[in-house]
């Protein structure tokens, strides 16, 4: 006589998934904007982002099963963003396909002209500072100042011990003082 998933009678509930959304569509509901940030910070051509962000929820679906949350949801999900990003810079680099600035998305309508050109401006500097980084001080740069990722999430995305993480971390926003001040003095 077999038991119906039904019968309260010997059905045992399955066993608790770790922290965070349960099913794909949570994921890619909650975590999308995320994605999409971080293929545009890892230098995505504009005209492949929305294959890239198919290309990594793709992945995201096959392997979500097998997510044992042995790291935070979007350290997993910035690893699998950071491999699809490389590869579309790779495909971009043999096609010699212009990259496209970020300062081109249109600024907040709800804000003021003045605000608005504040943004922008503060925008276009970030890139520009950005642009002259190597590709492992972008990456820390975009993760852990402009997502605030911790640092413990930082270090497990990057695959280096979390005092590294700091230490890089720490003089990276040297840099980025030196660069704003530099800038301020320019003005």
């Amino acid at each position: 006589m077999s038991k119906r998933s039904s019968d309260p009678v010997g059905f045992e509930p399955p066993p608790p998934r770790a922290a965070g959304p349960a099913t794909f569509d949570d994921v890619y509901v909650s975590e999308f904007p995320f994605v999409w940030r971080c293929l545009r910070s890892l230098a995505v051509p504009r005209a492949a982002l929305d294959d890239a962000a198919q290309d990594v929820f793709v992945i995201v679906h096959r392997q979500l099963a097998g997510f044992r949350g042995e790291s935070s949801l979007r350290s997993w999900l910035f690893g699998i963003t950071h491999n699809v990003a490389f590869n579309y810079r790779r495909s971009a680099l043999r096609k010699q396909a212009p990259l496209v600035t970020l300062s081109e998305d249109s600024p907040d309508r709800a804000q003021g002209p003045l605000e608005a050109a504040q943004d922008v401006e503060a925008a276009a500097f970030v890139q520009r500072f950005m642009a002259g980084l190597d590709d492992d001080k972008r990456t820390m740069f975009f993760l852990a100042m402009l997502e605030e990722l911790s640092m413990p999430e930082v270090a497990q995305a990057l695959g280096i011990p979390l005092n590294t993480a700091y230490t890089r971390l720490r003089r990276l926003r040297m840099e980025f003082q030196q660069a704003l001040i530099a800038a301020q003095e320019r003005t």
